[in-house]
């Protein structure tokens, strides 16, 4: 049983491709080797852990899911039933941080409510590569077919809720519209802040999403342009069983927790596990966060993205994270044992 095991699990931790089979390391740590495991707060960690990991179809996962309110003790919990795994693919670790936008809107167009934000086509969802953003945007091929969902007043804010995957539009009114991840053209994503990088218009160390916002509305002409370097487009869908109180809905369709919730790449790290975070600078994190989110820019075993939670403060938080660390997967314990590899005898 356990050899069947070890090799679903190998599987699994494979499946990134040829080059991280190569290079996929998998090392057991104690909790002890985690740098701040003792101060952090495992009941808030634990109450996230609970909100998804009722979806887990595995047994092992199940069970741990079982016992999440049986051990009175939250840091007993995980340190009795989970060991730390360091997956690691070659590259160094990378996280950044990604937020709930919140942008004001009309249900109609009219003034300054000019940019619409779409659901996607039918046709779009039949095919593997659809148009580009600069085809979508200026062919009218959207036009005239109710699929609009709201209408925004600022273009540059309309494509960062594209990069983010959802948001909250704020009517007139004070209601909102919540908007989840509702599909997309196909066409890999393309950095922005990369391209004025080449550019030369800025160094490496000066981009940030502030100051792409800023010198796209600084080049009407060019600004248009430059978004349309990214011919990746995301389209949307309304969120109505969420609210607004809670957080938006990740990959799990859960809501995700601010500063608690992480994306992460599913090919190392199961959605729904508890992941260890630690990195220094601006904003120094050791804390123990669940992955219920995904994103197309992260990408391998030690690369993350923290939620930082709904609005511009958040967004401003979120967009000054880009630091180097390491993230430590909590697994159940047969399940760590089972993916190291088999002794040579």
């Amino acid at each position: 049983m356990i050899r069947v095991f070890r090799t679903a699990m190998a599987a699994f931790i494979l499946m990134a491709g040829s080059a991280a089979m190569s290079e996929t390391t998998l090392k057991i740590l104690s909790f002890e080797e985690l740098d701040g495991w003792a101060e952090d707060d495992h009941e808030a960690a634990r109450q996230v852990f609970l909100n998804t990991c009722i979806d887990f179809d595995e047994p092992d996962w199940q069970v741990l899911c079982g016992a999440a309110t049986g051990i009175k003790d939250a840091r007993n919990f995980f340190e009795l039933l989970f060991r730390p795994v360091l997956i690691e693919d070659g590259a160094p670790g990378l996280f950044t941080g990604y937020f709930e936008p919140e942008l004001d809107g009309a249900r109609r167009p009219g003034g300054p409510y000019r940019y619409p934000v779409y659901k996607m086509p039918p046709e779009a969802r039949n095919v593997t590569r659809w148009l580009t953003r600069r085809e979508i945007e200026t062919s009218g091929v959207m036009s005239g077919r109710g699929l609009e969902i709201a209408w925004i007043d600022d273009p540059v804010e309309l494509f960062f809720l594209q990069i983010q995957g959802s948001g909250r539009i704020r009517l007139q009114d004070g209601s909102h519209i919540r908007v989840g991840y509702g599909g997309a053209n196909g066409h890999p994503y393309r950095s922005i802040g990369v391209e004025l990088v080449r550019r030369g218009i800025y160094s490496a160390h000066q981009v940030s999403a502030q100051v792409i916002k800023n010198w796209v509305r600084r080049n009407p002409t060019d600004g248009p342009e430059l978004l349309r370097h990214n011919d990746s487009f995301v389209f949307f869908r309304t969120v109505n069983r969420v609210s607004p109180e809670k957080g938006p809905l990740g990959a799990m369709n859960r809501s995700i927790t601010t500063m608690r919730s992480v994306a992460v790449d599913p090919k190392f790290t199961p959605l729904g596990a508890p992941v260890w975070l630690e990195k220094d600078g601006e904003i120094p994190l050791r804390r123990l966060m669940i992955a219920q989110d995904t994103g197309s820019a992260i990408k391998g075993a030690q690369r993350a993205d923290v939620f930082f939670g709904t609005g511009e403060e958040a967004g401003r938080a979120a967009g000054r994270l880009k630091d180097e660390g390491r993230m430590i997967v909590l697994f159940p314990i047969q399940r760590a044992y089972a993916m190291l590899p088999e002794p040579v005898l």
